[in-house]
């Protein structure tokens, strides 16, 4: 028995891939045809990422362009491209989708069958979930106006980062970094978190007693010299004692 390892060459394989790469990079950023991001030479290290993402999961370079955003500095695919790549990657059925619920309950799954016909759903998405996460509410946001669309584009997103994430690259949905903006992520540690609350308490310190600093002793007095009494004298001058 026999495997066969099957290796991808992209750009940056070598020296030769990447001078190919250049090549067709040229060729691609005189186009009119493609997105404005990839025209003309000051564009073609965009170019290159394209070719480079499109030999990746197998996809048209073209394609690539016209599908891969830039939405607050993050890739993204277009839903409909998730979707596609899906449908042509060839270990799936068709996707589909099941809606169930009204108003805020209404979500949607999507789902397939593997080759051996066993059915794989990915998570749900539903109303209810874009207005907690803040995707409903704000400005100018599709959930409001076409709810049933955006519904099936985040369900698909999720099925496929769940199954295929090599075919997206590890990347999201335009739709979803819209909704999710450039917020920062909230890295705090929350404080119910079982971990934390079964870790053993610190031992408790010692308590040390602080004496107080010992008095300096005082310095003592110079001791100034001491003067000879004078001798003792009578009236007549007489020494005597």
């Amino acid at each position: 028995m026999t495997t066969d390892i099957v290796t991808t060459t992209t750009a940056f394989s070598n020296a030769a891939s990447f001078e190919s790469a250049q090549r067709m990079a040229l060729a691609l950023v005189s186009s009119n045809i493609v997105p404005e991001q990839y025209r003309g030479k000051d564009n073609i290290g965009n170019a290159i990422v394209a070719l480079e993402m499109a030999q990746r999961i197998g996809a048209s370079p073209l394609a690539v362009m016209q599908n891969l955003n830039i939405i607050h500095g993050r890739p993204s695919w277009s839903s409909t491209f998730i979707i596609a790549a899906l449908n042509s990657c060839g270990r799936f059925a068709p996707v589909r989708f099941e809606v169930t619920g009204e108003g805020d309950d209404r979500s949607c799954i999507a789902w397939t069958t593997d080759k051996t016909g066993e059915r794989l759903e990915g998570p749900p998405a539903s109303i209810a979930m874009a207005k907690a996460e803040g995707w409903y509410a704000k400005n100018g946001s599709k959930w409001k106006t076409m709810p049933e669309l955006m519904l099936r584009y985040r369900a698909a997103a999720f099925f496929g980062r769940l199954y295929a994430p090599d075919v997206l690259n590890g990347m999201h949905a335009t739709e979803e970094v819209e909704d999710i903006g450039d917020r920062p992520r909230n890295v705090t540690a929350r404080t119910e978190s079982p971990i934390l609350d079964d870790a053993p308490a610190p031992a408790p310190v010692a308590e040390v007693e602080v004496l107080p600093p010992a008095p300096k002793k005082a310095k003592a007095a110079k001791a100034e010299p001491v003067q000879a009494a004078a001798p003792a004298t009578t009236d007549d001058g007489d020494i005597f004692g």
